[in-house]
């Protein structure tokens, strides 16, 4: 269908995994589809799948079942199957290197070292496509960050959790409705414009 997007939340599947911070992709698709008065039904293409419109926009949201590492192959699939372009996907996930609290969306870019990026740029050829990225800060002292995005958001963490992701869902409306360009200078940065700390 022309004018079609897919929405790409990354994350791990199952309920071990549900709050951790690398999860966050997942958290937004979940709001996305609370206002698109939807939900998720059963998995197709290795991908937990809900349709309708945002925004005034026919959208699929998706949330990747593979494993982060793996989120490639299930995106691949959908934008076959739904004859999606680059500029018609829109992946959101975690950023280790923002601040808690900030958003960037970006038109294409690399995979900063996140795996389950650098796992949809090698299966769709290049990392031509639209992404927001979603701050979630540096792990205290010498935590390795392996551990630390497979953490909860603390308590004090997860108000301002909580505001980016009514933020990143506001960024998400006005790509849809307005294009990416207004969108990027609309929304991107921190929360509300208050400084988040980590």
């Amino acid at each position: 269908m022309d004018g079609r997007y897919l929405l790409v939340g990354l994350g791990n599947p199952g309920r071990a995994y549900k709050g951790d911070r690398h999860n966050i992709g997942f958290m937004l698709l979940d709001r996305l589809a609370s206002m698109m008065g939807v939900q998720f039904g059963r998995v197709r293409f290795q991908s937990l799948l809900a349709t309708g419109r945002l925004a005034g926009a026919p959208v699929v949201l998706a949330k990747p079942q593979t494993y982060m590492n793996l989120s490639g192959r299930a995106v691949s699939q959908l934008a076959r199957f739904f004859k999606i372009a680059p500029a018609g996907l829109l992946v959101a996930y975690d950023d280790l290197d923002l601040p808690l609290g900030t958003i960037r969306l970006r038109p294409g870019g690399g995979s900063g070292g996140h795996r389950g990026m650098g796992s949809i740029t090698e299966a769709l050829g290049g990392g031509d496509f639209p992404r927001l990225r979603l701050g979630i800060g540096r792990p205290p002292g010498r935590m390795d960050p392996a551990d630390y995005v497979l953490e909860p958001f603390g308590a004090q963490e997860e108000p301002v959790r909580d505001l980016m992701l009514v933020q990143a869902a506001d960024a998400v409306e006005t790509f849809l409705r307005d294009g990416i360009e207004l969108a990027m200078s609309r929304h991107n940065g921190p929360v509300a414009g208050e400084a988040a700390d980590g």
